[in-house]
């Protein structure tokens, strides 16, 4: 079977994180959140794979090559300019010759995209949505349905009270290659503006599956950290770089690859820190994700931030809650 992953967004919401590095890839418990995604496609029989890029495009090519270590086949669609979600997809008409599944390169998720692609199919789906019960609808793409599951309308980012179902609009699709003749070629196309609501309006066989597993979209700094202790916690099933290993509260600590630690280190709550780091004597950190080749000198604490790669915190430096903090810098 074949997939499409959505990897040419810049990720302004996860600035400043994403200014040297596409997100798709930055560091998921020590590993390319994409790297997930792939492993993720390839566990269902998803193995012939095209990513659409844009953004430090080489950084994604470069890491997944074509894809023969990961177990798949990787083919890549450059866009010189965005074309929007169903705008990249048509132009990999070429390689989407059958039903197909389009996953988003930020999310992190461990659904069965199997079962999926089978309820599509056994409902005889133009294209089908994979859908997740949410609780603060007002930060996502609500869908409503009938009993069937079929997609009667969408509301986007409704306020509590004015929200008419609680499940949200994942990303992660599956669609027959019928469904290029309902997106023009050669401009700015969008699946959530244009495409969905032509379908419902033309009353094509489109539906939403209520999907079980975890699925969380890494869209900001909240959502990454917290991703972070899900992953730490068990809630996901994916795969990690590095020790795990308890934290002094009964938390957990991802330590990468050759992290070196001084005297009376404290690690609290969720931690993850990135491989070749250096912990210093005296310092406490809680719940934070620090990349890989950072510094952290003696008598420093690091409080709910997140902190990029080949960093140096100077000793006696205070990283307070909400922090983050670009990769080379120097505090």
């Amino acid at each position: 079977m074949k997939a499409m992953i959505m990897a040419a967004g810049v990720g302004s919401r996860l600035m400043p994180m994403t200014a040297d590095i596409p997100k798709p890839m930055i560091p998921m418990a020590n590993r390319p959140l994409m790297a997930n995604t792939v492993q993720l496609l390839q566990e269902h029989g998803f193995i012939s794979i095209i990513a659409n890029l844009h953004y430090h495009a080489d950084y994604i090519s470069n890491y997944f090559g074509n894809g023969q270590a990961f177990g798949v086949s990787m083919d890549y669609s450059p866009e010189e300019e965005l074309m929007g979600t169903a705008g990249g997809v048509k132009r990999c008409e070429w390689f989407l010759d059958d039903t197909f599944v389009i996953v988003s390169g930020d999310a992190l998720t461990d659904i069965d995209l199997a079962l999926l692609v089978q309820v599509h199919k056994r409902k005889g789906a133009l294209a089908t949505i994979a859908l997740k019960e949410v609780e603060d609808v007002e930060h996502f793409g609500i869908v409503i349905t009938n009993e069937d599951g079929l997609i009667k309308s969408f509301q986007e980012k409704p306020r509590p009270e004015e929200a008419l179902s609680r499940v949200a609009n994942t990303g992660i699709y599956v669609f027959e290659p019928e469904i290029f003749k309902y997106i023009p070629a050669g401009q700015f196309y969008d699946f959530g503006k244009q495409v969905f609501p032509h379908l419902v309006k033309a009353g094509c066989p489109f539906y939403g599956v209520t999907v079980d597993g975890y699925w969380c979209d890494v869209g900001n700094i909240e959502t990454y950290r917290q991703a972070h202790a899900d992953i730490l916690t068990g809630k996901v099933r994916v795969s990690i770089e590095g020790r795990l290993l308890s934290s002094e509260n009964g938390g957990k600590v991802l330590q990468g690859e050759g992290v070196q630690f001084g005297k009376n280190v404290s690690l609290t709550g969720s931690v993850v820190i990135g491989s070749g780091c250096s912990i210093g004597d005296n310092v406490a950190i809680s719940d934070s994700v620090i990349w890989n080749d950072t510094i952290i000198e003696d008598h420093s604490t690091i409080q709910g931030a997140v902190i990029g790669a080949n960093c140096r915190v100077s000793s006696s430096i205070n990283i307070e809650m909400g922090a983050v903090i670009a990769s080379g810098s120097v505090l």
